[in-house]
């Protein structure tokens, strides 16, 4: 399967003036049902040197520092050569968003090497360290981490996974990394055997001292795929759940459970519309006010554009 078919890759919104009503449960694991918004990103946009834009990452920082420019950024890439990890911004997380202007915040050239392209962010909110760590891979076979105090300007680029330490795989990247259970845990997408499949691992920090499983976390076979990525963690019920789109273009959920040892595959949870072109992917999830939002890769993926979902 050739890699311009699948790959792709978060959340919390702001709702509208009516009270938040609940979601309506539509789908396994009791996920709502999910209606398209509008999209993120106001065009055209000052930074868009391939015209596609994968792997959106939505986060809250107005309680976590202080000259925001917005209320919430979305990160977001290209993939295609040169890539580039890009910020926009908005006061409400139903957007839309307007973009940063000093984008891309990490570029190609970075400090010990340069690579074909950086994409893929995925930021997290370290407390221990108030600082954001931005995760993405460049080139395929790596993933790296940044660290920022403001959400902007990115420094210590360091490599954390590459494929040298999970024997048998080509790839390592789509990173996503979440705190749970007292140390951040990290879901990416490997590549063994020609296919796609989600992988984890852990660290006390979210920083260094990983240790990364040697199998794979959840498989495509028992969805009748042959690839999967975009992972993201969810975790409701009691229990811990991966969410991840399939090279039919549908998002799945699966139960790993809260220590990551289970593999129960729940079905479909979200179907591409028409406008979305036949494809849903890396979904980001969130709730402000209330109301439950996705944020999503819509399309083919060196066609793709990120959209908002709203929670029915």
């Amino acid at each position: 399967m050739d890699r311009r078919t699948l790959i792709a890759g978060t959340a919390g919104l702001a709702g509208f003036a009516a009270l938040p009503q609940p979601a309506r449960a539509a789908g396994p694991a009791g996920m709502p049902t999910y209606t398209y918004l509008r999209d993120a990103l106001r065009m055209p946009l000052n930074y868009n040197p391939t015209g596609e834009f994968i792997f959106p990452c939505i986060r809250g920082v107005y309680d976590k520092i202080s000259g925001y420019r917005g209320r919430y950024y979305l990160y977001y890439a290209p993939h295609e050569k040169p890539g580039g990890i890009c910020v926009a911004w908005a006061n409400s997380l139903a957007g839309p968003f307007t973009e940063y202007t000093g984008s891309p915040v990490i570029d190609n050239v970075l400090p010990s090497t340069t690579v074909t392209h950086v994409s893929s962010p995925h930021v997290t909110w370290i407390p221990a360290a108030r600082q954001f760590y931005l995760y993405f891979h460049g080139e395929n076979s790596t993933t790296r981490v940044a660290r920022s105090s403001d959400g902007l300007t990115f420094t210590d680029e360091t490599p954390i996974l590459s494929t040298r330490l999970v024997p048998g795989l080509t790839e390592t990247s789509y990173a996503r990394v979440f705190a749970h259970s007292g140390r951040y845990v990290m879901v990416y997408m490997g590549v063994l055997a020609g296919k796609r499949r989600i992988y984890h691992g852990w660290s006390p920090n979210g920083w260094d001292q990983w240790t990364f499983a040697q199998t794979a976390l959840v498989n495509p076979e028992p969805d009748g795929l042959t690839d999967i990525s975009g992972p993201h963690v969810v975790t409701r019920n009691g229990t811990t759940y991966v969410a991840y789109h399939g090279n039919d273009g549908r998002m799945r959920i699966t139960e790993v459970g809260n220590a990551f040892d289970r593999e129960v595959h729940l079905g479909v949870f979200h179907t591409p519309i028409p406008s979305d072109n036949g494809r849903v992917a890396a979904p980001s999830f969130g709730t402000d006010g209330g109301v439950q939002y996705m944020f999503y890769e819509a399309g083919a993926r060196l066609n793709a554009r990120i959209c908002i979902a709203r929670a029915l």
